[in-house]
């Protein structure tokens, strides 16, 4: 089976480890036994967020200029073919308006996101506070959505690979693989 080139691979692995790590982070920083490391839990939620964004807009100009997804295997019915192509669109679009609420909801309520700061980006919003109330609410709730599409994600990824025993799993598996099958 053919597998996806590296540079694919390699995003997926990527975005996937720091969307891993961005997770608890979020629940962490906000919780009342991590009060001392707050500040520090902030600033790395921020700056994870404005690498996950960087690395999904790199991602998608990839897609666009980078050879096609292989396909599916033939023996995948039709609807499911859809339902998987549906859904990592959804991701994408899930991961790029996380970032974007995170962005809107930090900036709009007068906070600094240190890492662009410090690469001399300047602010894209104006403070309002209200705006940035609602987007709070907004980032978490989706955060939650976010947790769900993951789960659907490894859940089919483990049903084919334990259950079904179709490989598709070795589509995108070694990280560095280039495009040659297992």
């Amino acid at each position: 089976m053919k597998g996806y080139p590296r540079p694919s691979r390699v995003f997926h692995w990527l975005m996937a480890a720091m969307i891993l790590a961005q997770l608890p982070v979020g629940i962490a920083m906000t919780s009342e036994g991590f009060r001392g490391l707050s500040d520090a839990l902030y600033i790395t939620h921020k700056g994870l967020g404005v690498l996950i964004f960087v690395t999904l807009m790199a991602r998608l100009l990839w897609r666009v200029v980078g050879p096609p997804a292989p396909p599916l295997p033939e023996a995948i019915p039709a609807l499911e073919r859809r339902i998987a192509h549906a859904s990592h669109r959804l991701l994408y679009v899930m991961v790029g308006v996380m970032a974007v609420t995170g962005y809107v909801r930090t900036v709009g309520g007068g906070f600094p996101i240190e890492l662009l700061d410090a690469l001399g980006f300047p602010p894209l919003v104006g403070e309002n506070s209200q705006l940035a109330t609602r987007l709070s609410v907004v980032h978490k709730f989706l955060g939650y959505v976010l947790v769900a599409l993951l789960a659907l994600h490894v859940g089919a990824v483990l049903q084919h690979t334990l259950v079904l025993r179709n490989r598709v799993l070795w589509r995108m598996w070694p990280p560095w693989r280039g495009d040659a099958g297992p």
